[in-house]
């Protein structure tokens, strides 16, 4: 019997398990921990658990003295290293070998969470493989006979694997020279508990591992000795062995170690294993075995100090009630309250003592700095076409600036970028349109609409109302998300199209007139129709003002296109090189760090330089540009009638619901728990100032700005220190920490408004493929870490490949691709509306973003289990 007293409570209950030191035959001189894992548990006081007389098993821990207690968490894994013995080799080391060891963290199995142990279990009673009452004394014999057990049962055969080698690979000495032979177990798991003298060995059992590439599926067998067997220190009371074989190719969740994990997890506590004691046949065996599992899955273990605390996410657990909008003004107080204490924390982190980032600082800022900038230039040139010049590119760039510079210094998330995106150009030139039929003056009635819309912001920021954004879950923000990239996209592609049409074949369009019928061709989706600002407010080029017949115009435009597409391939191949250029070998690690930081504008610049001074015999498309007579000039708000103030709220209001969902969404994404902030949120005092600032916009007619994706969530990246780890062979990558600052965003927004000195050149110098090229780099990169985009994936990848996230571990593969179809299902419902030819439908696009509320409440648990559900919502968790 085992020879030491039961653990403490405090020890049971915070219990250990790794992997242990097991040894061949009796007597060996050696006896190392081996293989796989080091396990870490919480159970729950459950009587269950507990039994006043635990006969036989109550005494299967024995201290060990290799180890202290400080070294607690170890997973070993022996290999032997030898050369070749020589005579003069072997009087120098006196017949020495080389035992490499390494120890790795391996949590215990949750048996309420992770769908695989139950299917693990399930398939071992399938076609279960049990020896009861096993005579052999040596550990060899035992596993030959498990062997011999796998070989005669039809259910186990394995044809084209050899037994003998099979059990030459369990231990450390297979293919070692003679010389050099150690008889020890390659790898195992044994459990350990943790106690004040140190640690202490779980005798009883052991989990033996081999991987080999003869078998052809897993393979699992228990066998229980008659009496306890001596087979070394650590293993001095064995009287379970679990066998477990599988090939080296399986999925991340059925490979041997985690089948391993599954049974070693059941066999740590000491009450199931008295009770495997009592067992008299294989199906009393059977019935201990499922009644384990029903206790562990009531039972969820968790590591000692992973508190509660570690698991919340940016949303409130519980869907916000009524009385938590009442309090006037209470949510902007409270974001004040967090946010000001930490303030000047903003300016200095970074700057002024320990972890100083000032070279990061200076690559973010020039990255924000193009990427604001570019899609500025663009909606202002849009802007000018639909409104005749009264809101220009002059005036969409010192809009940005401004608005840009005192979001940076009085906002409560100032990683949050503010821009003009496409759905604000439409509703300027819905603005267009309306006061040009009913001759109204547009800088009135456009100032109308905008202090309209900060009305409504401001009323939503004193009721709390972005408390209803908790109801957005993790896959509605992603397949927005996602919607937005595809948008990139389908803009960039659309721009190549339209100059090949026009400049390959000899095709050529004629200016839309400023009507409603104009809209039929623009789309206003969140961040979309990107090409509409690059293709219908150009200066026509010499090429265009020829005839299509002219031979010298046909090769003339044929190569403007194919120099398009080289530019826009060529910025985004760049970009994106350069930008996964930190991952790479080569160069200084600070060096790559730079160059990865400085990707985009090192791509802009390059590409426009090549196309503007390498090609200078090929005419590239200017940007238009009329320079504005007064650049501020106040709204002369009082000349419009009731009724157009009237119609002007309407307008206000529906504005206001694409400034709400936009703002508090892209909010949400960069204070997602994976970035690790740390300074609090702002989202009611933020959307307040939002309509602070669009108030002031409105009135000198400048446009209107608001939190932009993917721009914000690039900007928390670039500022973020990233580590990689490796999972199962799969490389992620972890952000350590974020720089909260405040001085990119505001330095970008300095350079933005100096740009004004730079038109119309060099600006104009950039040509329209280049933009295209910025457009798929940023569609590119921000598919970094979006669920949806690696589910999709997930679809064209075998099984082998799946990565070990979360939800592969704890939901059915099936319920997987169910649940990614349902999401794609909606995504295509947002490109019907976001992308529809029909304007009507584009403007109650925000309508759409909240209904997908009730879908993802209402809908989604008829078809996929909640539990399943809240699983694929959350974050990854390793």
């Amino acid at each position: 019997m085992d020879s030491s007293g039961v653990p403490s409570p405090w020890a049971w209950s915070h219990s250990f398990y790794c992997t242990a030191l097991t040894a061949g035959p009796l007597g060996s001189l050696l006896v190392t921990a081996t293989s796989l894992g080091y396990f870490k548990s919480d159970m729950d006081d459950n009587p269950e658990f507990r039994e006043e007389s635990l006969g036989d098993e109550a005494f299967d821990t024995v201290n060990s003295s290799i180890v202290s207690g400080e070294s607690i968490r170890f997973f070993v894994n022996v290999n032997l290293e030898v050369q070749p013995s020589k005579s003069d080799i072997e009087t120098a080391t006196g017949g020495c070998v080389l035992l490499h060891t390494s120890r790795k963290y391996l949590k215990l199995k949750n048996f309420k969470e992770e769908i695989r142990a139950h299917r693990d279990l399930d398939g071992f009673l399938a076609q279960a493989s049990i020896i009861l009452n096993e005579t052999a004394t040596s550990l060899d014999d035992v596993l030959r006979t498990m062997l011999n057990r796998f070989a005669q049962d039809p259910n186990h055969a394995e044809p084209n694997c050899d037994l003998d080698l099979l059990m030459a690979k369990l231990f450390t000495d297979a293919g070692a020279p003679m010389e050099g032979k150690v008889h020890l177990l390659s790898d195992t798991i044994q459990g350990v508990t943790a106690t004040v003298r140190g640690v202490q060995y779980q005798q009883s059992w052991l989990c033996i591992i081999c991987t080999m590439k003869a078998l052809q599926k897993r393979h699992v067998c228990i066998s229980r000795l008659v009496r306890p067997q001596n087979w070394g220190e650590n293993s001095c009371e064995v009287r379970f062995v679990i066998l477990v074989l599988a090939p080296p190719k399986m999925k991340s969740t059925k490979t041997a170690t985690e089948v391993a994990r599954t049974f070693a997890t059941m066999f740590s506590d000491i009450t199931f294993r008295q009770k495997l004691l009592k067992t008299r046949t294989e199906e009393e065996f059977k019935e201990a075995l499922v009644h384990q599992r029903q206790l562990l899955t009531m039972t969820v273990p968790r590591a000692k100090g992973h508190s509660m605390s570690s698991l919340h996410t940016h949303r409130h657990s519980q869907p916000p009630k009524w009385k938590d909008f009442v309090p006037f003004g209470k949510g902007i107080s409270e974001d004040i309250m967090r946010r000001f204490p930490v303030y000047p924390l903003d300016f200095t982190d970074g700057i002024i003592g320990k972890g100083k980032a000032i070279g990061k600082y200076i690559t973010t800022t020039l990255f924000l700095y193009f990427a604001c900038l570019l899609p500025t230039i663009a909606f202002g040139s849009l802007n000018d076409e639909n409104t005749n010049g009264a809101i220009d590119v002059q005036k969409t760039i010192a809009g940005q600036s401004i608005g840009g510079l005192l979001y940076a210094l009085f906002s409560g998330q100032p990683l949050v970028i503010l821009l003009t995106t496409a759905p604000l150009a439409i509703y300027i030139q819905v603005i267009r349109v309306i006061c040009d039929d009913y001759n109204l003056d547009f800088n009135s009635f456009y100032a109308w609409t905008g202090l309209w819309n900060s009305f409504f912001l401001a009323l939503y920021a004193f009721f709390n109302l972005s408390l209803v954004m908790n109801l957005f879950k993790r896959s509605t923000e992603e397949i927005i998300a996602l919607f937005i990239s595809i948008t990139f996209v389908l803009d960039a592609v659309k721009g190549m199209v339209k100059i090949f049409w026009k400049y390959y074949y000899g095709h050529h369009y004629t200016k839309r007139t400023s009507s409603l019928a104009s809209l039929l061709s623009i789309s206003t989706s969140p961040n979309t129709s990107f090409h509409a600002a690059l293709n219908t407010s150009l200066l026509a080029s010499p090429i265009e003002l020829a005839t299509a017949s002219s031979p010298n115009t046909t090769h003339s435009g044929q190569a403007t296109a194919v120099l398009s597409l080289l530019i826009m391939l060529g910025t985004l191949w760049l970009g994106y090189t350069l930008y996964q250029f930190k991952k790479s070998p080569y160069l200084h690690p600070r060096v790559r760090e730079i160059l990865s930081d400085c990707a985009l504008p090192i791509a802009v610049l390059s590409s426009s330089l090549i196309s503007s001074c390498g090609f200078q015999d090929i005419e590239m498309s200017k940007f238009r540009y009329n320079p504005s007579e007064n650049l501020f000039e106040m709204a002369q708000i009082h000349s419009l009638s009731l009724e157009a103030i009237g119609s002007a709220m309407g307008l206000g209001f529906l504005l206001s619901l694409l400034f709400f969902i936009e703002q508090n969404l892209v909010a949400a994404l960069v204070n997602a728990p994976e970035n690790r902030l740390v300074k609090g949120t702002a989202y009611h005092w933020d959307l307040l100032l939002l309509a602070i600032i669009n108030t002031g916009l409105s009135l000198f007619g400048l446009p209107w700005i608001h939190a932009a994706y993917p721009h914000s969530p690039l900007h928390v990246r670039a500022l973020a220190l990233v580590e990689e780890r490796v999972e199962n062979g799969h490389i992620y990558e972890t952000i350590v920490n974020v720089k909260e600052t405040r001085l990119t965003s505001l330095g970008a927004s300095v350079l933005v408004g100096l740009s004004l000195l730079l038109l119309p050149f060099p600006l104009q110098w950039i040509p329209k493929p280049v933009l295209y090229g910025l457009f798929l780099y940023i569609a590119l990169t921000s598919l970094d870490g979006n669920q949806l985009f690696s589910r999709v994936a997930l679809l064209l990848k075998e099984q082998t490949s799946y990565p070990p996230t979360h939800y592969v571990r704890r939901v059915p593969q099936r319920k997987i691709h169910y649940f990614t179809g349902l999401q794609v299902l909606q995504l295509l419902l947002l490109c019907a509306f976001g992308m529809s030819s029909l304007p009507y439908m584009k403007m109650i696009f925000p309508l759409i973003m909240i209904a997908m509320i009730p879908i993802r409440y209402n809908l989604l648990p008829r078809i996929i289990e909640a539990k399943y559900l809240d699983v694929m919502d959350a974050e990854h968790r390793p």
